[in-house]
């Protein structure tokens, strides 16, 4: 019987939290979810008594029959509110669509059948649409070379393996040739992932629909995929409509963990970190502002000191006239995704906007965070560095629309608190 917990950001979770139906989480979930926060250096929570708690990743964590999904909030309020959790699940999703992690459309369709338990549902539908579709297309086929003792002599003879194998069996011969057919690494990674997403889901739809998907899939080897095997793969204009799906592959097996030991649950996790989710989240929010004046600039980078870098998150270039003359203003955003309990800058953040205006000749720069509020702000001037005017103020928008949605027209607000 599978069972679903959401919790938010930074939330607590104990062997005593109770799931949906009311049943404690248990020590083994506890157990399983160290061990895989110990195999990746302790990054995505902290170990509490009977307990984890969760940083600012976001996401889904699958062990065995329980999933854990896990929210990103813009406030404090309501934190153990079914409806808020609600509201926040859909911000994530949209979230995610919006900065490519999955299909908008996908998200879009998913919000009408209702018919996924959790985010990881939502990807394991896209992916049996995907090679559905590919198988329906039809899988391409590449030439690869093969090894081996055939009756009819083809491509280049091994000789010494000839005569190991062949001293007997002289009609045959031990030859190295060319195939043409589907078993090729981009075939062998779909149909790996195929039977990996058969194994940790809970969904008796989406087994049906991968035992199906296996029965028209054409014999390939079934091979161990590790980050090396996408590193080798290279995109042109006939693994184009693979794109997608290798895509959602490379997070099934690259995520999955067979090998945290302690029962015989598989564990599969999908993690963001929040903080660059809504780094980009605002720079593709900003680019939707119809402004052809204004050129937005994402992940900018310059030399600091030796081999270290400054990156600034959004560097807004504006061109105007002056004299006739064109000419640019430049202004940084840094993006922080967490509650700021006082509209106080830090000194540590003050000082790096500080050299971001120094190094990109910015007039204003602009710390931004996410409210569930609207708050006001003004400018403060740095003292020392520049003859001209060098400002950087703290600004706050709101995550949500007026309708309590993900809001995707904050751009032109944005604009507006640095710019103006």
């Amino acid at each position: 019987m599978s069972r679903l917990i959401r919790v938010f950001e930074h939330d607590k979770l104990t062997s005593k939290s109770l799931c949906v139906k009311g049943e404690e989480l248990g020590d083994k979930i506890i157990d399983k979810l160290w061990q895989y926060n110990d195999a990746n250096k302790n990054i995505y929570f902290e170990g509490v008594r009977h307990g984890v708690k969760f940083k600012n990743y976001v996401g889904v964590i699958q062990i065995g029959s329980t999933t854990i999904e896990i929210l990103p909030k813009a406030d404090k309020a309501n934190t153990s509110n079914e409806n808020e959790k609600d509201i926040w699940h859909k911000v994530l999703l949209n979230m995610l669509a919006h900065c490519k992690k999955i299909k908008i459309n996908a998200v879009s369709e998913a919000a009408l059948r209702k018919r996924y338990n959790s985010l990881l549902d939502l990807y394991f539908e896209l992916f049996l649409s995907e090679v559905g579709q590919l198988l329906q297309q039809g899988l391409i086929k590449k030439y690869s070379k093969d090894s081996g003792n055939v009756k009819a002599l083809k491509g280049r003879i091994d000789f010494a393996k000839n005569i190991q194998h062949n001293l007997v069996h002289q009609e045959r011969f031990y030859t190295t040739h060319q195939v043409y057919d589907y078993d090729h690494l981009i075939n062998q990674i779909l149909f790996k992932a195929l039977q990996v997403l058969k194994t940790i889901t809970n969904s008796t739809y989406l087994i049906d629909g991968v035992n199906r998907l296996l029965l028209s899939f054409p014999e390939v080897k079934e091979i161990q995929i590790n980050k090396s095997h996408f590193d080798k793969l290279t995109s042109n204009r006939k693994t184009a409509p693979y794109s997608e799906a290798i895509k959602i592959a490379k997070m099934i097996l690259l995520n999955y963990s067979p090998d945290i030991k302690g029962g015989d649950e598989n564990m599969l996790a999908l993690l963001f970190d929040m903080n660059k989710l809504w780094e980009e989240y605002i720079y593709r929010m900003l680019l939707k502002v119809d402004d052809p004046t204004i050129k937005v600039n994402f992940q900018n980078r310059d030399k600091f000191w030796n081999d270290k870098l400054i990156k600034p998150d959004i560097v807004l270039s504006k061109t105007y006239l002056d004299n006739g003359e064109s000419k640019e203003k430049h202004f940084i955003i840094d993006t922080k995704w967490k509650i700021k309990e006082f509209v106080e800058p830090d000194d540590d953040d003050l000082k790096q906007m500080y050299v971001y205006n120094m190094y990109w000749k910015s007039e204003k720069s602009m710390l931004l965070y996410p409210s569930s509020k609207e708050i006001t702000t003004s400018f403060g001037k740095f003292h020392k560095g520049r003859d001209n005017v060098n400002l950087c103020k703290l600004g706050f928008v709101n995550v949500l629309d007026n309708m309590g949605k993900l809001d995707l027209n904050i751009g032109t607000g944005i604009l507006e608190k640095v710019i103006h």
